[in-house]
Parts: structure tokens; sequence; C-alpha cells
């Protein structure tokens, strides 16, 4: 019998997993899975390299080969086409931003019962250049306002949530996780993509 739970790998600063946010939210909805969401921080300059541009899109500085820029190029291509079907605004990022604080927030977030809200807001704000992901008081703000404790969040953040965050990223790349989105069933069956969500709900609309 297909499962009835999945995971759902995500990073904030991915446009693709903001893509299928909400396609897996339908996906939950549908077909009464359980998402378990949790972050996956990417290691961007360790396959596409490295660069910082200005608000004119100017290049400051940079680390990456031509290859690697068609490729950048061509995946904000890509998700902008999409995004602008789904009524999604999608700005390129001027860096390669730390999601650790996103992702500890996420985890921070599922503890007090308000990851959507937060889910939200951070990917909304972030793809529209409001907000800093690496300033933790932003995060607490959002959590705050979300329904959590917010003033916890500085706590949980120099402690237990980085030892969670370093223990899900081990357990992730265990089971083979290396991108988002990324939907590992308890089999240990493994999608990446957002392009894989209609073989996903097909196989559970008939548990």
């Amino acid at each position: 019998m297909p499962a009835r739970t999945l995971t759902l790998y995500i990073d904030y600063k991915s446009p693709y997993a903001y893509l299928a946010k909400d396609l897996a939210y339908r996906l939950e909805q549908d077909t009464g899975v359980a998402i378990d969401w949790l972050p996956y921080v990417l290691d961007i300059p360790a396959y596409l390299g490295s660069a910082k541009v200005d608000a004119n899109g100017r290049v400051l500085e940079q680390e990456r080969n031509a290859h690697q820029w068609r490729r950048v190029k061509y995946s904000y291509m890509d998700v902008r086409r999409e995004a602008n079907q789904l009524g999604l605004t999608i700005r390129g990022t001027r860096k390669i931003w730390d999601s650790s604080l996103a992702g500890i927030g996420l985890l921070y977030a599922k503890r007090h019962d308000v990851l959507r809200a937060y889910n939200d807001e951070v990917f909304e704000r972030f793809w529209k250049h409001d907000l800093d992901i690496e300033q933790p008081a932003a995060l607490a703000d959002i959590l705050q306002r979300a329904g959590a404790d917010g003033a916890g969040f500085e706590a949980f953040l120099q402690g237990e949530g980085r030892t969670a965050l370093k223990a899900v990223q081990d357990e992730a790349e265990a089971k083979g996780v290396f991108g988002v989105p990324s939907f590992l069933l308890p089999d240990g069956d493994l999608y990446w993509g957002r392009e894989h969500l209609p073989r996903l709900r097909e196989m559970l609309a008939v548990a």
C-alpha cells in the first residue's frame, strides 16, 4: 500500500523549493498525506560557484565560470516563467545567502505548530527582497507574529537548533538527498524536483 506520509526537504534560498511549496500544500489537502517539512541547506558554491552583484545587476565579486553563469541565468529564466503562471514574485538574489538560520527557524516553527505561517512569509518576503534571512531578529519577528515564542528563538538558535539542523542535514545526505525540493517516502524512494508531484499524487491517491 502506498505510504501516507512523506518528507519534504526545502531551502528558502531555492526558487524551485518556493515554486513547490503551494503544490505540496495541495498534495496534502487532496490526498491526506502528512508531509514532514525539513530544511536542507544547499552548498551552492560547490556546484554553481559564487557571485555577488549590486542592485543594478553589476557583478562585484565572482568565483564562477562561463558554464556556471549560463546555468544560473537559465535557472532564473525558467523559474520566472513558472512563477508568472503561479502569480509569484521571484527576484534574482544578489549573493549566495546562508540560509541555515532560516532552516533552524523552520525546525523551531514546527515545534510551535506555526510551520505554514512561517514558511509562507519567509519564502514570499525573501524572494521579494524584503527579508534578510541571515538576521536572527527578523526571523524571530516572523515566528512571533506566526504565534510562536519569538523571544525563545535566540536561545534555540545558539544551542539545540544548530545541533538539530546538522542532524537533519546528515540524515538527509545519508538517505541520498542532494538538492531541493526533495520528496522522500518512508521506504527510501527519493524524488527530486516538483515535476514528480503528479506521480506522487497518483501513488498517494490510490492508497
